[in-house]
């Protein structure tokens, strides 16, 4: 073990160990239940007696809260991106030999709904209510300002990890979370909503909705840390999250075995990008080249062999806008296979992680009464990749599609740190098989229901049997809180709560057959939107996923469906034309609770909305920046945003040896820019998403003594991407320049972060290995930015979508 990793890990403990000695030693029995109506509970009354010296008194500690008697220890295991058909457990072709052995133990839920995208479902499984209600219409990088889209979670709907922590459990959040406000993730807070704000003591993980495998961007609670090792020296963040949270759960063990704790696991697994060591890619060679038409045809008589589908179930087809894999030709069946290798090898790895977290809690003696709930997506497959799949996920989320020919030049490297891959979308619709659609399709169960696993050895005495009950995330929460004895509170920190929204599945848990009791949920995301109601489903499916620039926001254009569940499981047979009533029925049932829960107004827009410009920012108003050395890991929505703008960067510093080196200012990985010298000489970089690398170079070398380098950028363009000129200077004199053809628009990643001095993270450049650190001595950077040019219009963009659909070019 590294120096660095053991740090770590002491750190942890000693947070860890103070929490658990503070909030436990000596606890008294559980609190009254009509006490825990309000958190944190009050102070008991003082019940000894003062006299005027210790010897005449009777002392009475006030004692830390207890939760209820026999209240179970909770493990919430969050898996991202991965749909219906992705694990053995549910018919997925790839082996996944940990997760189908808690499905054994357990019970398996058929039935079981997201809310079709990342954000919104961790804040609805989390609170209990639905995304809307917490501000969730979106991911938190999309928000908008209207109640039900500004991303802000707020007190009045407090969190599972708060309510059993005030109820004395112990609490910790490991992996993804990506429900804090964009504008509140940087070292300036405020904190209130992050996990440990939201009752979570400790974390340990990532803040946006995607990170490297092998270079991500972490938090220890709410300070950035870097991975102790390397991926040369055998780093992923897999593993990474697996050792944190088995560590953890060690020295809860071993400081306080009979207090109950809540731990909260979500991998950045199965989210783009698909990256794995070699090996695990390697064990599934040749084992696709099936295709995806047949993949899907496997799963779903694997589904009906398991029992996991009912028999009278059907397949649904394959939408006319994805392709065969017979109409293919084979240099892209070639590609096309590989990158479902890849997204095999990381499934295949994340198990074993997942399942190295399950052996711990297996190991110990509370492992009989530990409620165990794995959620196996919380929407379903992801289609933002494109139809051909990509090299860099962010860039075609920017609305930069691939093409086959130049990622058949790099097939190799698939998976590898070199690339943040992603599959092509007609994987994602067979991996939520047998459903139609995707993530962010919430009108369709391939978007909105993934498989889920309950397992409570204590309580569930019939391992292996399915439940197909309806259930929705929004049901976690209630569930949680009956298992444990827990009511929700009235009032959290002197705020009155919000009603659950959910419904408790407990009662599930004894019966196959008990009536299901979530009768009524609404579902929207983009525009795409359902509502079902006692075995009944409307939907409106709204655009295709996959092309995130240019919705028209035409939703009075969407054509409804109508589905009887009752006898319909995979949404198969369209009742709209001979049910008409019930479909008007089931529409302003919709219309009543989209007003009930904030939903309006409806927006479809993916790339747009990043850059919505009314958005809060640490940054205000402000036009001129001033950073100094040590500033790093400043998150891409709490630093200067330069992309598409003229902007200056000037750098103050001393050269003071022969052959300075390092970084001055970096921002982004896959994509941004980059500032940096390298032998003496001064160069910058704008990175286009790895598509394009503009790199200037100064034409001479750094003099010693004082040095102001500056760089500007005048951004000519007005298309969307469109770039301008650039030039560098050194003490006043032009030493380089050049034309930028493209930079990057509205994002440059989703985790990496502005740095000073250093580039932390995935390297922007291929000129240097990161961290790169600068050798001098660096005074401040300064940045000024200037107005922007109006970019093309939302016609002209949707032109261009539309065009790369048609042509195949996505």
């Amino acid at each position: 073990m590294t120096l660095g990793k053991l740090l770590s890990i002491r750190r942890a403990g000693a947070y860890l160990g103070l929490t658990l000695l503070i909030g436990y030693c000596h606890a008294a029995d559980a609190a009254p239940s009509d006490t825990r109506s309000e958190l944190p509970m009050p102070t008991p009354a003082f019940t000894g007696h003062v006299a005027e010296n210790y010897k005449g008194s009777k002392s009475d500690f006030p004692q830390p809260v207890k939760p209820p008697k026999g209240a179970p220890n909770v493990l919430i295991i969050l898996i991202d991106d991965l749909g219906f058909a992705g694990t053995e457990a549910f018919g997925g072709l790839v082996p996944t030999p940990n997760i189908d052995e808690l499905a054994k133990r357990g019970l398996r839920y058929n039935a079981m709904h997201n809310t079709a995208l990342c954000s919104p479902s961790r804040a609805a499984m989390l609170s209990g209510r639905n995304h809307h209600q917490v501000g969730m219409a979106s991911i938190t990088e999309l928000a908008t300002g209207f109640p039900g889209s500004n991303s802000v979670w707020g007190q009045d709907n407090a969190a599972i990890g708060e309510v059993l922590r005030d109820n004395g459990y112990t609490t910790a959040a490991i992996g993804k979370w990506h429900d804090t406000p964009d504008w509140e993730t940087s070292a300036a807070g405020p904190f209130d909503r992050w996990p440990t704000g939201k009752g979570f003591e400790y974390f340990y993980g990532f803040q946006g909705g995607e990170t490297n495998q092998f270079y991500p961007q972490l938090f220890e609670n709410t300070r950035p840390v870097e991975p102790a090792k390397t991926p040369e020296q055998g780093y992923t963040l897999n593993e990474d999250l697996a050792d944190h949270a088995v560590s953890w759960l060690r020295e809860h063990r071993s400081i306080a075995p009979d207090k109950p704790w809540f731990l909260y696991v979500a991998p950045g697994a199965m989210h783009a990008p698909h990256q794995a060591p070699q090996a695990y890619i390697d064990r599934f060679k040749g084992k696709f080249d099936m295709g995806w038409d047949k993949y899907r045809e496997l799963a779903f008589e694997n589904q009906k062999k398991l029992g996991v589908i009912p028999a009278n179930a059907k397949l649904t087809p394959r939408p006319s806008d994805l392709p065969s894999w017979e109409s293919r030709s084979p240099a892209e069946k070639r590609l096309y296979a590989r990158q479902m290798e890849t997204f095999a090898g990381f499934l295949a790895q994340t198990d074993e992680q997942v399942g190295r977290i399950l052996r711990e809690v297996a190991e110990s003696p509370q492992a009989d009464n530990t409620l165990i709930m794995l959620a196996l997506g919380d929407n379903g497959c992801s289609a933002e990749g494109g139809l051909t799949g990509t090299l860099n996920n962010m860039g075609t989320q920017n609305g930069f599609p691939d093409n086959v020919d130049e990622m058949l030049k790099h097939i190799d490297e698939i998976g590898s740190p070199k690339h943040e891959n992603h599959f092509s979308v007609c994987w994602a619709w067979a991996i939520d098989c047998p459903f139609q659609w995707t993530k962010q399709v919430a009108s369709h169960f391939g978007g909105t229901r993934s498989g889920f696993i309950i397992s409570w050895p204590a309580r569930i005495k019939t391992g292996g049997e399915v439940r197909p009950q309806w259930h929705h995330f929004i049901d976690v929460a209630p569930t949680i809180y009956e298992a444990t004895g827990i009511s929700m509170p009235d009032t959290v920190n002197g705020i009155k709560q919000v009603p659950l929204a959910g419904t408790s599945m407990v009662y599930t848990f004894d019966s196959a057959s008990a009536p299901t009791k979530h009768t009524t949920q609404y579902f929207e995301i983009m525009g795409n939107r359902a509502i079902y109601h006692d075995g009944w489903l409307a939907a409106a499916r709204h655009g295709l996923p996959w092309v995130l620039l240019g919705r028209k926001g035409d939703f009075q254009n969407d054509q409804w469906e109508l589905y009887n569940l009752n006898n319909d499981f995979s949404e198969a047979d369209n009742l709209a034309s001979s049910e008409p009533a019930k479909l008007k029925e089931l529409q302003a049932l919709f219309d009543h609770e989209a007003k009930k829960y904030n939903v309006y107004p409806l927006d479809d827009r993916f790339s747009e909305r990043g850059v919505v410009p009314d958005r809060p920012t640490v940054n205000g108003n402000r036009t001129k920046f001033i950073y100094y050395p040590g500033t790093v890991r400043v998150p891409e929505g709490s630093a200067p945003n330069l992309k598409a703008r003229s902007h200056k960067i000037t750098a103050e510093f001393e050269v003071v040896t022969d052959k300075p080196n390092g970084v001055i200012v970096a921002a982004g990985g896959s994509a941004g820019y980059t500032m940096f010298v390298k032998d003496g000489i001064l160069m910058f970089e704008n990175n286009f998403f790895g598509k394009e690398r503009d790199l200037i170079k100064a034409s001479k070398p750094l003099p010693k003594g004082k040095v102001t380098a500056v760089f500007e950028y005048t951004h000519d363009a007005k298309e969307y991407g469109g770039g301008g000129s650039a030039r560098l200077l050194v003490n006043g004199e032009v030493v380089g320049g050049g034309e930028f053809a493209h930079v990057p628009p509205v994002r440059y990643s989703a985790t990496e972060s502005f740095d000073i001095g250093k580039d932390l993270g995935e390297a922007v450049s291929e000129q240097y290995i990161g961290p790169f650190p600068f050798t001098e001595k660096l005074k401040q950077v300064e940045i000024e930015v200037f107005p922007k040019i109006q970019s093309a219009s939302i016609e002209e963009k949707t032109h261009r979508a539309e065009k790369s659909v048609r042509d195949g070019t996505e």
